[in-house]
């Protein structure tokens, strides 16, 4: 089914312009040079998903979510563009560089983008775009929403599980800060070595245990002061399986998901407060394939919709 049909649902005429939803006011036949707002794109990819050894399907996961983006009411003022999928190629990188380009140009006309995923290896082409994007002198921070710190090391190809890590070696190496902070980690969910190179590489993270919007805003402010641009990447399986059932790795715990949307209300007012620039996030491991009643699908809207809604504050 093509993307471009997945865009309908209800409508309130009766409420004129202030009624509209998602469906109603998408372009889904955008120019790439034509200057908007919200730009979404596809990463329809679980290649990453299944060199983790998790359960495949997050490669359907960006048209369910547009099935379920299509009746949110459209709250922001301004337009927005669906510019389809990324076609993956045959190795994992070559997808990754691709789908960086094509946010490169999408940031380059929009205020900001919104990432539909596909396994968490988005991750490494999400900040590729921006990192492609943005001025050499940005300092870039990666706050990631999810039980996993992903920053394994590959073994011998990147995966899902290893997007963080690759950020952090080509930060190393191009002489780059790798600033990364990851909320909702579960101790029972990453080995000591990862903790290790969370700690050799100054990242930040607050466990599932401890997260409430006192202690997430608290760590997040320390964060923040390092940085300018800001990328947000939100796992579905940092949620509690009750919640979200259909991931790659249903979380035992997790973290509340009315906190998570009331910490991502607080960044977009702090980042328009103290002029930091927040042009990208994406939603990645939502798999269709193990969902229960819409529960994760619908679960994954609402984040984008809160997302969508701070990004443009």
């Amino acid at each position: 089914m093509s993307y471009k049909s997945l865009w309908q649902g209800r409508t309130d005429t009766e409420d004129g312009v202030r009624g509209q939803r998602w469906h109603q006011v998408v372009n889904v036949e955008p120019a790439e040079s034509k200057c908007g707002t919200v730009a979404l794109i596809g990463y329809p990819v679980d290649q990453g998903v299944s060199l983790n050894k998790g359960r495949p399907g997050a490669g359907g996961g960006p048209n369910t979510l547009r099935q379920s983006l299509s009746s949110l009411p459209w709250v922001i003022e301004g337009s927005l563009s669906d510019h389809g999928d990324i076609s993956p190629l045959p190795t994992l990188p070559q997808t990754q560089q691709l789908y960086a380009d094509r946010v490169t140009g999408l940031l380059a006309n929009n205020k900001c983008v919104l990432g539909l995923g596909g396994g968490h290896d988005i991750a490494r082409g999400s900040f590729h775009g921006l990192q492609q994007f943005a001025s050499e002198q940005a300092r870039i921070g990666i706050i990631n929403f999810d039980a996993h710190l992903d920053l394994r090391k590959p073994a011998p190809v990147s995966s899902s599980g290893t997007p963080f890590r690759d950020i952090s070696e080509w930060c190393s190496a191009n002489g780059r800060a790798f600033n990364y902070c990851c909320m909702g980690v579960s101790v029972a969910a990453n080995t000591p070595a990862l903790f290790d190179y969370a700690r050799l590489t100054d990242t930040y993270w607050l466990e599932d245990v401890d997260f409430d919007l006192a202690k997430a805003t608290s760590v997040l402010s320390a964060f923040l002061n390092r940085i300018d641009t800001l990328y947000v990447t939100v796992c579905m399986d940092a949620f509690p399986a009750s919640a979200a059932p259909g991931v790659s790795a249903p979380a035992a715990v997790g973290i509340d998901t009315a906190a998570v949307l009331n910490v991502i209300r607080w960044l977009g007012r702090y980042c328009h407060q103290h002029n930091i620039t927040w042009p990208l996030a994406d939603i990645a491991e939502l798999n269709p394939t193990f969902d229960k009643e819409n529960k994760t699908t619908r679960l994954a809207a609402r984040v984008g919709f809160e997302l969508t809604r701070a990004m443009t504050k």
